[in-house]
């Protein structure tokens, strides 16, 4: 039974930071090859970030050099830290496991003065 569980989000003012966390329970393998999403109100969830089997990372455009992906496979926790977040940020963050297709349920990162 694969898990992914997202926490981390909230309210921040522009040009702050948050640190979101994907835990996930199941077998190793699904920590492997996970990327995090964002979805706008209205709007198809967009790929923002994804870190491979062999570490390596992409970045959508809109967040690179802004946003890092992280994993602790001790921990089975996938982690984006953001940083310099902007009102353009606000959406909910998702995560996902694309060796078994299984999302998290979301988190709200809301970002206003």
């Amino acid at each position: 039974q694969v898990q992914l569980v997202e926490s981390g989000g909230g309210l921040v003012q522009p040009g702050g930071s948050l640190k979101l966390s994907c835990t996930i329970s199941g077998p190793i393998s699904t920590l492997y090859d996970v990327g995090w999403h964002r979805q706008f109100p209205g709007k198809q969830r967009e790929l923002i970030a994804r870190i491979f089997r062999d570490a390596r990372t992409y970045y959508r455009d809109s967040v690179r050099g802004r946003f890092t992906i992280s994993r602790d496979n001790a921990k089975k926790i996938v982690y984006l830290q953001m940083n310099n977040l902007n009102s353009a940020d606000t959406a909910v963050y998702y995560c996902r496991s694309f060796e078994s297709g299984d999302w998290g349920q979301g988190t709200q990162v809301t970002v206003s003065s």
